[in-house]
Parts: structure tokens; C-alpha cells; sequence
């Protein structure tokens, strides 16, 4: 699978990450629930971390990216809308 960071670029991970990113995920929208920039920041920062775990593609590579995360400093609203145009979260599953 491959998950773009807005801003950074993208990564492959396998397929078997999807359920930590899932819960993951969860806690971002639980923090922008909240509203608690805090939480988000720290929410995020793991989320984001684990993708980063994966391989990171070349910048001169495009591919289609199965799944968009923000980057790192977005704020509760920006995720917010994110979340918004979703009906499952940042990672559907």
C-alpha cells in the first residue's frame, strides 16, 4: 500500500499495517473530536511515524497513493475538514 504525506512525499508499507494505522487513526479523530491541539499533535506525530516506518519512494516516482494523510503540523481544523470529506477517517477500514 501506499500512503502519501501532504508535504513529505510517500511510502509502501504492507498491507498488514492497515489495522495499527486504523487504530491510529483513531485516536487523531478522537483528539480533533475534543478539539485538543495537544493530543492531536502527539496523535499524529505516531500516525505519521509509522508510515515512516515503511519505505519511502523516490520524490521522482509518482504513484498512486491508496491512502492521504496531513502533514505533521496540521491544525485540528485542517484535519477536521479532512475527516469531514471521509465517512471513515483519515484510513478507511
Amino acid at each position: 500500500m501506499i500512503v502519501r504525506i501532504l508535504g513529505e512525499g510517500q511510502w509502501r508499507l504492507a498491507e498488514d499495517a492497515l489495522a495499527e494505522l486504523n487504530a491510529l487513526d483513531d485516536a487523531v479523530e478522537q483528539a480533533v473530536s475534543a478539539n485538543d491541539a495537544d493530543r492531536l499533535a502527539t496523535a499524529l506525530h505516531e500516525l505519521l511515524e509509522k508510515v515512516r516506518s515503511g519505505s519511502e519512494l523516490p520524490a521522482d516516482e509518482l504513484h498512486d497513493s491508496d491512502l492521504i494523510l496531513p502533514s505533521s503540523d496540521a491544525t485540528v481544523d485542517e484535519v477536521r475538514q479532512l475527516l469531514d470529506d471521509s465517512e471513515e477517517g483519515l484510513i478507511p477500514g
